[in-house]
């Protein structure tokens, strides 16, 4: 187990994001350390999507700061957030069904040799990548519509690591999988932490996130609810958050807002 250093490698400081006349998040606060595994969770329009890609660069945040080692940052693109080491896993994994596996992992990052794609280099280090997190799917030579849907989220997990990110965002990774699936993604999260990266894992399952997270941070009415320490907070209290049996004071505040609007 890798040791969780002391200072966040991402850490929001008072973000907020509105479109138009909706307020998305509302003075969010969240860190996330090397060698550990953060959920985030919270019912649907709580804000989690919004939260991510504000850290991915989709949408840049109206307010508060964003903080990098420590040192804000401006992430206002896609590009600001790779180029700090920060990838993201959407749901739609955005792979190529069509194309064999090295050709989705290098897909945008093809290594050439005289102007020539280098298939056997691409190749051999795809194998080193997936041997090296344990991933085991039948060929790496086979269309990615031929695996299972725990094989192909490993398979996008696998090329966000190419760009050896710090952090790396993990958007509903076990959703529609079956039981086998599910556990091949958590055992690939666990990896992933025991290598040192930060994780931040999106989820609506309390089993995964039992399973795997380290902390758990709430969002209800985009803003905070609760961050908690797994081993040592039930399911049922981070339910209770989560539906707002357990509001804080300022998402009371919310809600009567939004209720006398």
């Amino acid at each position: 187990m890798v040791h969780v250093s002391a200072a966040p490698v991402l850490a929001l400081r008072g973000v907020s994001k509105r479109f138009g006349a909706v307020q998305a998040l509302t003075d969010v606060e969240m860190e996330v350390r090397s060698g550990e595994v953060v959920a985030l969770v919270g019912d649907n329009g709580a804000g989690k999507s919004t939260l991510v890609k504000t850290v991915a660069g989709v949408h840049p945040v109206d307010g508060g700061v964003i903080e990098w080692d420590g040192a804000p940052v401006s992430i206002t693109r896609p590009h600001d957030a790779r180029a700090l080491g920060i990838a993201t896993v959407y749901q739609d994994l955005a792979l190529c069904d069509n194309i064999d596996v090295v050709g989705n992992l290098y897909l945008g990052r093809e290594i050439r040799r005289h102007g020539i794609l280098d298939e056997i280099e691409m190749e051999r280090r795809a194998r080193v990548l997936l041997d090296t997190l344990a991933i085991r799917i039948p060929s790496v030579r086979i269309p990615v519509a031929s695996l299972s849907g725990g094989q192909r989220q490993t398979v996008a997990i696998a090329r966000s690591l190419l760009g050896e990110p710090r952090l790396v965002i993990l958007d509903e990774p076990t959703a529609a999988l079956g039981v086998e699936q599910t556990a091949q993604v958590l055992d690939l999260v666990e990896r992933l932490r025991d290598r040192g990266h930060a994780v931040l894992l999106i989820s609506h399952s309390m089993a995964d996130v039992k399973a795997v997270a380290d902390r758990v941070a709430v969002l209800r009415l985009g803003r905070n609810n609760g961050v908690f320490d797994v081993r040592s907070t039930s399911q049922e209290d981070i339910i209770s958050a989560i539906t707002g049996a357990t509001d804080n004071a300022v998402t009371r505040r919310a809600a009567r807002d939004a209720e006398g609007r």
